[in-house]
């Protein structure tokens, strides 16, 4: 129903500054994703950021309550260089103070450079999310077709 035994999980990080919008949006999304996609052993997901604000912002946890996720007990966190350095991919939100060697082979950054929703009315929040889904989803599929993921039938 997952993946193949053998191969270690592809590990996956989502960060910006306070990880209290964007990269929580992301994270939750990819975790959704990776449980559709029959995935849980194949894909690890990290989430942090450099200055970790104290909570998850309102609006972004009235958004995300839209698409059936609750973001309300989530905490934001840092994330560590040697954290960000252990994953294939990093996807940062266009607030990069990403202290990753950038010649580093082994990690693929990417900055997705989207709006902050802290602060912004609710339809901004909400366009926010789903270019965020989009981006997730983009990814996902990258993978698949990449052949990085090795699933079985369902």
């Amino acid at each position: 129903m997952s993946t193949t035994d053998t191969a270690d999980p592809i590990r996956l990080a989502f960060m910006c500054v306070q990880n209290a919008g964007r990269s929580q949006m992301a994270t939750a999304f990819a975790e959704r994703e990776r449980d559709r996609r029959g995935l849980e052993d194949a894909v690890e997901i990290l989430t942090g950021g450099t200055h970790p604000a104290d909570h998850v912002h309102e609006e972004v946890i009235e958004v995300m309550r839209e698409e059936g996720i609750d973001l309300s007990e989530r905490m934001p966190r840092e994330i560590t260089s040697e954290e960000l350095r252990s994953c294939e991919y990093v996807a940062t939100m266009g607030c990069s103070t990403l202290d990753v060697d950038e010649d580093d082979s082994t990690v693929d950054i990417r900055d997705w450079n989207l709006l902050d929703p802290h602060g912004e009315d609710i339809d901004t929040v909400r366009s926010i999310r789903d270019d965020i889904y989009q981006h997730v989803v983009d990814l996902f599929d990258e993978l698949s077709d990449d052949s990085q993921l090795s699933t079985t039938a369902n």
